[in-house]
């Protein structure tokens, strides 16, 4: 492969992504997520979701797609949390009793 085929190709992929103000855009948000909280892991896949997007999400928009991470794992997709449990707390009603009862 020559240069001027591999700076041809260099160009659409630029093009593509959304010219050099969304390639830098794109830098400066990996930027922001590599000095953000959070294990290797987390910001790995903070990065990898970030750049499926190009560019920035507009002025003033966050630079992490999702929040920092917390000490707790989140939820992951379909899976649900389990319900609250219940307190017998005296003054407080049960679900589906009246008021008073």
């Amino acid at each position: 492969m020559d240069l001027k085929s591999l700076q041809r190709k260099a160009k659409q992929l630029i093009e593509r992504r959304g010219g050099t103000d969304s390639l830098k855009a794109d830098a400066d948000e990996l930027k922001n997520i590599a000095k953000g909280p959070g294990s290797v892991a987390d910001k790995a896949k903070r990065a990898g979701d970030a750049l499926k997007d190009p560019g920035a999400k507009g002025p003033g928009a966050s630079a992490s797609p999702r929040p920092p991470a917390a000490d707790t794992p989140a939820p992951t997709a379909g899976r649900t949390a389990p319900p609250p449990a219940e307190t017998d707390a005296p003054g407080t009603p049960k679900p589906g009793t009246p008021p008073g009862a």
